[in-house]
Formats: structure tokens, sequence, C-alpha cells
């Protein structure tokens, strides 16, 4: 491991409390960050998280895709729980400690608001930063991208019929925009450029080594996305701390116990960890672009919805870190990886 990785919690934590000093020292630079934006989705973010999911990329073996369908489980997995219990436990959590554990202290109306911006983030399953945990775990890059491309294609499909049904709206109108456009930036774009790195680097040992090269370039990419995401929100974390915290409570519950019911049924059923921790990740994550934008055209820019969709962006990094960590430690309780 480089040193990059191997301290990469210190790193995080460093460009959090960073992110938060520079949206503070310098809000224009934040501001001009900020305005990089087309249909909900941060430009400069994007190429972050672009660097971040190239080099996993180039790890596809399109030959193997077809392998996929030999080992079913860890694709069952990953389907029943993002969309048969995460959109609903979330909604339950949300209710729970919004109407009745948290009643005290919020008023009924910001209460139903946060309630709203949660169950937004429990029906957007990740798409992006799922490779960069899959790489961090030596997760299975062809593996991983069948995952997530039958995700999101179900995503196109169920987000809105399920939000609907939770928040009790009925005209919920997908951004398309941010769907397609984070989609061709997040998967499609890196997965082309893999793609031909692959076909000009030729032999096996080749990737490998261009593979090792490139990997610091993902993680200095993450810890530079965690600084702006950090700077970004400087402000609100600064000026609504408790309220911060207390949306915060259920989404690490959800996020801790998603995981232990993905991860345990792979363990379970036997799945091997390079499909099993990427298996686990997808659920755990979000995508946040999609939750921030539908909950922006429902509820306004300064809605509590928007604020508690923002709180999922600053508790992920974090979360998925700890999640990394203990899937790595825990490789050896699963059984040996097969070939696909």
């Amino acid at each position: 491991m480089s040193i990059f990785e191997r301290y990469l919690t210190i790193w995080v934590a460093l460009a959090m409390i960073g992110g938060v000093l520079i949206g503070l020292a310098a809000p224009g630079l934040v501001q001009l960050v900020a305005s990089a934006e087309i249909a909900s989705v941060n430009l400069v973010v994007a190429v972050l998280i672009w660097a971040m999911v190239y080099p996993m990329m180039v790890k596809v073996d399109f030959g193997a895709v077809a392998g996929v369908a030999r080992q079913p489980r860890g694709l069952i997995v990953t389907l029943v729980v993002n969309w048969l219990i995460k959109p609903f436990t979330m909604a339950l959590l949300a209710v729970l400690f919004f109407d009745y554990v948290f009643a005290p202290w919020i008023a009924p109306e910001d209460a139903a608001q946060y309630t709203a911006g949660l169950i937004l983030l429990g029906a957007a399953p990740c798409t992006a930063m799922v490779f960069v945990w899959s790489q961090l775990t030596r997760g299975d890059a062809t593996y991983t991208l069948v995952q997530v491309s039958v995700n999101d294609l179900i995503m196109v499909v169920a987000f809105a019929p399920i939000v609907a049904f939770l928040l009790g709206v009925t005209d919920i109108e997908v951004p398309w925009q941010t769907l397609v456009l984070a989609t061709v930036l997040y998967v499609t774009l890196p997965l082309v450029a893999g793609l031909i790195t692959r076909r000009r680097l030729g032999s096996k040992q080749s990737i490998e080594a261009f593979s090792s090269r490139v990997k610091p370039w993902s993680v200095m990419g993450l810890i530079a996305t965690v600084v702006i995401l950090f700077g970004l929100q400087g402000q609100t974390i600064l000026a609504k701390p408790t309220v911060i915290v207390l949306i915060a409570v259920p989404i690490l519950i959800q996020s801790y116990g998603i995981f232990a019911i993905a991860y345990g049924a792979a363990y379970a059923l036997k799945v091997p960890h390079r499909i099993a921790a990427p298996c686990a990740m997808i659920g755990t994550s979000n995508f946040f672009e999609l939750a921030v934008a539908v909950a922006i055209s429902l509820f306004g820019l300064h809605s509590g919805a928007a604020l508690a969709t923002v709180v999922g962006v600053l508790v992920e990094v974090p979360v998925m870190l700890s999640l990394v960590a203990f899937a790595n430690r825990t490789r050896q309780r699963f059984p040996e990886p097969a070939t696909l």
C-alpha cells in the first residue's frame, strides 16, 4: 500500500477540516467552484471523481463480463438490498427519529422536510464513488461495473415511483439531465478511456503496472473531492451544527445497517470477497447528485430536504472509509475467489 492509502483516514480527516477552513477564509473561491455546475452536477467534483474512477476502469475486462452470469449471487444481493430494503428502512428510520425521538427539539414542518430528504437519499444508490470503494477493497472491476450498470438501469424506472410512494407525492419529476450527465461523466467516459488504455497497453503485466502507477492519483482525487465538498458546506456546518448531527444519526444507522445486511448476506451465500465488498458498498453509499437535485426541485434550494441530502454527502466519506477498513480486515473470512 502507498503512503496515501495507508494513512487515508488521516488525510481525509485533514481534508474535511481544511475544506471547512477554506470555505470560511475564501468564500469567493468556493462560490466560483460551486458555480461550475450543469444539471446539479458540479463539474470540478465530476473531474475529480472521473480521476478516481478511471484507474479501476482500466482493470475492466470485457471478455469476463459474460462470467458474471455464472456468479449471480452478488448481483442478487445488491439488487434486493438496494430496491427492496434500503429505501423503506431509510423512510422508517427518518419517521422514527424526526417524528418521535427528536420531536422535542425539531418543529413538525422541519421534521417533515428532513424526512423527505432522507427518503430521497435512501432511494438513490451509488453510481460513481462505489468504484473508488471497490478499488480500495480490491474488488473485481468487471463485476462492479456490471452491478453499477444494472443498478442504474433499474434506477431509471424505479426511483420516481418509490419516492412518490414514500413521500406521498405523485408528480415527482426525475431530473433526467442530472441522471444522464452523471452516468456519462462517472461511468461511460472513464469506461471508454479505460478500454482504450487497456488496448494500448496490451499485456496483463503492463495493465497491472500502469494501474499501480495511477492508483495514487485516485486517492488524491478523493482527498481533493472531500476538501471541495466540505468547503462548499463550511458555512452550513458551522451555522447549524446541532441540526446536522441530528440528521446524521439516522443516516449513520442506515449506512452501517445496510452494509451489515448486504455483507452478511454475501458471506452467508459464500460470495467471494472481491464481489461481496463492492456489493455491500453500492447500497451503503448514495447517488447524492440525484438526491440533491430532486430535493431542490421539489422543496427548494434552502429547504430542510436539501439540507438533509447534503448531510448525506458529508457523512458518506468517513463512513465508507470505516467500512472499507472493516471489509479489508475481514477478507480472510470469505471463500477464495473463483475466476469469472
